[in-house]
């Protein structure tokens, strides 16, 4: 074995990649455990390793760049708030502060130091979103941050082992999922003791002592590797904004970015203020996305952590809606926080033409559901259950390549299936498919969006919690892309909905929902035939859109539906 200390560069970047596979062994162990069907089905987490300074070194790949790029900064204040002193083999830290964690209540953060022959060498870290935090529940309608939920500070879930009975009293009498709830931070609590227990095999197997050495390779490296991709930039500086939805007004964001020797900056002045609901998105979300849009364009393949995030330097003015201050409501700061890398992509694009997509659906497309007993005709096995489900509208066109439908980006969170959802509460899904004509024309189209028809089994009655956008604003085309489809909300009698807040549903009612579309790249006249005519053939566009935006004739369209249907074409 080579000596503390003397390891070989090839052996430092072996260890480097084990890092990297602890960490995903420690998300997939939150997957495999976690009660929310949020974090087993959409993989809504975050799982990482830290040094002693508490600097990011390895992130896994299943999780999303919100709660990983929020959390790279949550262990600093982990350390400062329990202090070095007061750490011990055994315990279990966590919070859901949305200034030090990732940026609302609803996400649990659990930090659990690492002690290798007695020492501290560092920390396991990883998040969750769960069901349900207690409050007004997740939605958009909260005044402050007060309203939304049960705030736990950054405290100690179990010292030497011993959990804190006392906190676990409180949570779960402040919640309305506590066996979900509890399980879920014990699960959290598991999957970082996992990551442990893995990094002390790879230190006995290495013959380390710490992780100091292999610390400074890491971060020297990755720091190194992102100024080289920054240094090889052109010098410049644009602007970007987009206008979105909001929750009772449009919300416009503004963002000034320049690419200089040895940093990229991104300025958020100008961006619309504090709203009055819960819309808000702390600075630590902001900065987590803008720092993942900027690392998508420019350096990709470089891992996450602390040094390679360093060089993107994120600023936004206090009070902003993308610099939201306590007591700001925050919940649903997903919803305008996924929308910056398309407000950074129309910056980027000015600086780095012909590298950045279309705009997408941006956000994710949640809705949470509170079912309940009928207050008129209660079935006698009726029950009150909390039901929420992520899904995705279409991304942007590509500037080579079409959008991906019913995908999730920026966020990565998988969409949770139908037999999964059902199973977590008295729900049926009627509904959902793609959604035809939802992606923007171009030479490359934009994805698909999806559609939905969601109602409550007999005997149940259910209030919505809509936390959608798009409506007002779809996607926007870029070099002569069309716009993608707009997001629709309504009742099946057709009454409209809100597209954010709680809302009640009357009994035998369902509620039918068409996520947005992502927009599409370049001159739809452009577009090749061959894929023109297996979209109509595949049902991804109508004949309507395949005569008047990419020009086909009646016979024409004719003969590939009826080819289509016999099954000889694509």
């Amino acid at each position: 074995m080579t000596a503390p200390g003397k390891i070989s560069t090839v052996a430092q970047q072996v260890i480097w990649n084990r890092l990297i596979s602890v960490v995903e062994e420690q998300a997939q162990a939150l997957v495999r455990t976690a009660f929310s069907t949020s974090v087993r089905e959409a993989g809504d987490l975050s799982a990482g390793i830290y040094n002693e300074k508490g600097e990011m070194l390895a992130q896994a790949v299943t999780g999303t760049p919100g709660h990983v790029n929020a959390m790279a900064a949550a262990v600093a204040h982990f350390i400062r708030r329990i202090g070095r002193q007061s750490m011990f083999e055994g315990d279990v830290y966590l919070t859901n502060d949305p200034w030090e964690g990732t940026g609302h209540l609803h996400d649990i953060t659990v930090v659990t130091p690492s002690f290798y022959q007695g020492r501290l060498i560092g920390f396991f870290a990883s998040t969750a979103h769960v069901v349900d935090i207690g409050g007004r529940g997740f939605g958009a309608d909260a005044n402050s941050v007060f309203e939304e939920g049960l705030y736990l500070p950054i405290m100690k879930f179990a010292e030497r082992g011993t959990v804190d009975r006392t906190l676990v009293a409180i949570i779960r009498g402040n919640v309305r999922e506590p066996d979900q709830l509890v399980g879920d931070i014990y699960a959290l609590a598991t999957c970082n003791e996992i990551g442990h227990r893995r990094l002390v095999d790879t230190l006995k197997e290495f013959a380390l002592d710490d992780l100091e050495a292999i610390s400074a390779f890491i971060l020297e490296n990755s720091r190194r590797a992102t100024l080289e991709r920054i240094a090889a930039l052109p010098r410049g500086r644009a602007t970007g904004a987009m206008r979105i939805d909001g929750y009772d007004r449009p919300i416009d964001i503004s963002v000034a970015l320049a690419f200089e020797n040895d940093r990229v900056t991104c300025d958020f002045a100008g961006t619309s203020p504090v709203d009055k609901k819960g819309i808000n998105v702390p600075l630590v979300y902001t900065k987590a996305y803008a720092c993942y849009a900027l690392k998508c364009a420019i350096a990709p393949e470089i891992p996450n952590n602390a040094a390679s995030l360093a060089p993107f330097e994120i600023t936004a003015p206090p009070g902003s809606i993308l610099a939201a201050e306590r007591p700001a409501p925050v919940a649903l700061r997903h919803v305008i926080g996924q929308m910056i890398p398309d407000a950074i992509f129309d910056a980027l694009d000015k600086l780095l033409p012909g590298r950045i997509p279309a705009e997408g659906a941006g956000c994710l497309c949640n809705f949470q559901v509170s079912l309940r007993p009928r207050s008129d005709a209660p079935a006698p096995d009726a029950v009150r259950a909390e039901v929420l489900m992520f899904n995705s509208g279409g991304s942007g066109a590509r500037a080579a390549q079409d959008g991906m439908s019913a995908t999730a980006f920026p966020s990565g969170v998988m969409t949770m299936p139908v037999e999964a959802t059902e199973q977590a509460g008295p729900i049926i899904i009627w509904r959902k498919e793609l959604r035809p004509d939802s992606g923007g024309g171009g030479t490359f189209r934009g994805g698909l969006g999806q559609l939905m028809e969601i109602g409550p089994r007999e005997g149940q009655e259910f209030d919505i919690s809509a936390m959608l956008d798009r409506i007002h604003h779809p996607a926007r085309g870029r070099h002569g892309g069309a716009d993608g489809g707009a997001t629709t909300i309504a009742l099946d009698d057709g009454t409209a909905l809100r597209g954010k807040g709680k809302q009640f549903v009357p009994p035998q009612r369902r509620v039918e929902m068409a996520f947005p579309g992502g927009a599409g790249y370049g001159d739809p006249a452009a577009r090749d035939p061959v894929l023109v005519r297996r979209d109509l053939a595949h049902g991804y566009i109508s004949a309507e859109v395949a005569r008047s935006t990419y020009g086909l004739g009646e016979a024409e369209i004719a003969d590939i539906l009826q080819e289509a249907k016999r099954g000889d074409l694509f």
